[in-house]
């Protein structure tokens, strides 16, 4: 079973990483050519409304991550009946879900234009606007998103990676001609809207043909349901929590400091997610298989894998975060020009931000996939908040200092502190003084090797994609072999090391 496991694993991450990089070439073409012919208002808007309508997704409530894990036991015992009834419990979820996101988005609608400072393009409608993206994400709701929970379940997420590999092609191809022949960012978003519903039908029929004998059809025990409704309630924080998190910065800095800024603040974010979206295809990648052991094996062999999975994160952390505060600057000058560039010092908190960010994204792994919500229902909100309450704070009084500050203060500490407590004493029932310690040697060196890699690509004054280039292979051998020399003698650095011997023998 752990065979199974770690290859299932590895071919979720082999297609995640492959799509992935697409997806981030991709986007950061089509957002150079929002920018190119509309404007940095345009590009804006397209931070705000993905903002607006993250925060609305609140109704989804954490139901996709509930029924995922609740498909892991019936998946082990061959259990198509329980299988078929969670799907259309599943299915009835989302449908009531659209229909409340669409219910709200109405309602809030005469309340967007005042979350805009300034700088709205004049040949467009807001409201217009605002109605496609509502419409493009209930469709995520509507059409056969059931379907996907079981190719996660199953570890299949590379069938899911294989369809948009396609579907995107198409979205990005149509949307460029839409930018470039027409100028119309109406026709612009209806071509994601499209794009959104063709994913959601390609994956649900390779879904239905990989598994036939999954349909949505019977009833859950009454006791399952309840079960399942009180997995739900918990994760209610959660959702509520991480959308506040996500959705509140560019919202604040849109209300407060105008579309422009928020606009230059997307293009570094939007590097940002990248390179947390490749560290995010391993979480996904793994979650499954996370859960399967959970369940299947003891505490001792559970904890010897969460040190792995740090030590794998740490190293692949580490080596972003070089990367982002040696050429994160240089990379925005050609591409953006000189005059949208930040200050250095928001630089250095954009990648502290990262660092932290995916740091804490191993605990919520873990706690997803054990399904610890009730005992870590609170955390989410109380972290949320106190983001959001420290972000209107300081907001007029450190400006974009203030954002991104305020979300590394209230995940260092307070969200991961609380939610470490919550895994060890719920699930590894042990101290974390021996795992704390690693998180604090990790940290260390990623900020030694950080500072040294930045002070030899900074010797280096002159600019241009072949500098740029330059800086990049600086930063992947130095980074690297600086972490190999010192890592090579630890623990875990023998158990990764043998780990990745049978991946690639089996493949």
């Amino acid at each position: 079973m752990e065979g199974n496991r770690v290859g299932n694993a590895s071919r979720n991450i082999f297609f995640g990483m492959f799509l992935k990089g697409y997806q981030i070439i991709l986007p950061f073409i089509m957002r150079t050519a929002v920018g190119f012919y509309l404007g940095l208002s345009y590009m804006g808007l397209n931070s705000l409304f993905g903002s607006l309508l993250w925060m609305l997704s609140i109704a989804e409530l954490g139901v996709g991550s509930a029924m995922v894990y609740s498909m892991y036991k019936p998946i082990i015992d061959k259990d198509e009946k329980t299988i078929c009834a969670l799907l259309a419990l599943y299915r009835k979820y989302y449908r009531i879900i659209g229909t409340v996101i669409l219910t709200v988005g109405i309602i809030i609608t005469p309340f967007v234009p005042s979350l805009i400072k300034s700088d709205v393009p004049d040949d467009i409608n807001i409201y217009v606007i605002y109605g496609l993206n509502l419409f493009c994400t209930i469709m995520t709701y509507w059409l056969f998103a059931y379907k996907n929970s079981l190719l996660i379940a199953h570890q299949r997420n590379d069938i899911g990676s294989k369809v948009m590999l396609v579907t995107n092609t198409a979205q990005y191809a149509l949307q460029f001609v839409a930018l470039a022949v027409f100028r119309d960012y109406y026709i612009y978003l209806i071509v994601a809207i499209v794009t959104q519903i063709a994913t959601n039908i390609v994956t649900a029929i390779l879904a239905s043909k990989l598994y036939p004998n999954y349909q949505p059809k019977g009833e859950l025990d009454i006791s399952v349901k309840k079960s399942i409704n009180q997995r739900i309630k918990d994760l209610f924080t959660m959702k509520l929590g991480i959308v506040i998190v996500s959705s509140s910065d560019s919202i604040v800095i849109s209300a407060f400091l105008g579309l422009a800024i928020l606009g230059i603040y997307g293009n570094y974010y939007m590097i940002l997610t990248a390179a947390m979206g490749i560290v995010k295809v391993v979480f996904d990648s793994c979650m499954s298989g996370i859960g399967n052991s959970i369940l299947e094996e003891d505490e001792e062999k559970n904890y010897i894998d969460l040190k792995k999975m740090t030590f794998i994160i740490a190293w692949l952390t580490g080596y972003c975060s070089v990367c982002l505060l040696c050429l994160i600057q240089p990379f925005v000058k050609i591409w953006q020009g000189e005059a949208r560039l930040l200050d250095l010092s928001i630089v250095i908190c954009f990648v502290v931000y990262f660092f932290v960010d995916e740091i804490n994204q191993i605990f919520i792994t873990y706690k997803d996939a054990a399904g610890i919500w009730h005992e870590d229902r609170f955390r989410p909100i109380v972290t949320a908040l106190v983001n959001l309450s420290l972000n209107i704070l300081t907001v007029n009084f450190l400006g974009l200092y203030g954002v991104i500050l305020s979300t590394v203060v209230s995940v260092v500490f307070v969200g991961m502190p609380w939610i470490l407590h919550n895994l060890f004493t719920t699930l590894f029932k042990r101290s974390m003084r021996e795992y704390v310690f690693k998180l604090l040697f990790y940290t260390v060196v990623t900020t030694f090797v950080s500072a040294v890699c930045f002070l030899v690509c900074n010797m280096i004054t002159d600019t241009g994609i072949l500098t740029l280039l330059l800086k990049g292979v600086i930063c992947t051998v130095m980074s690297n072999v600086m972490f190999l020399l010192i890592y090579f003698k630890t623990k875990e650095y023998g158990q990764v090391k043998s780990l990745v011997k049978r991946i690639i023998k089996r493949a």
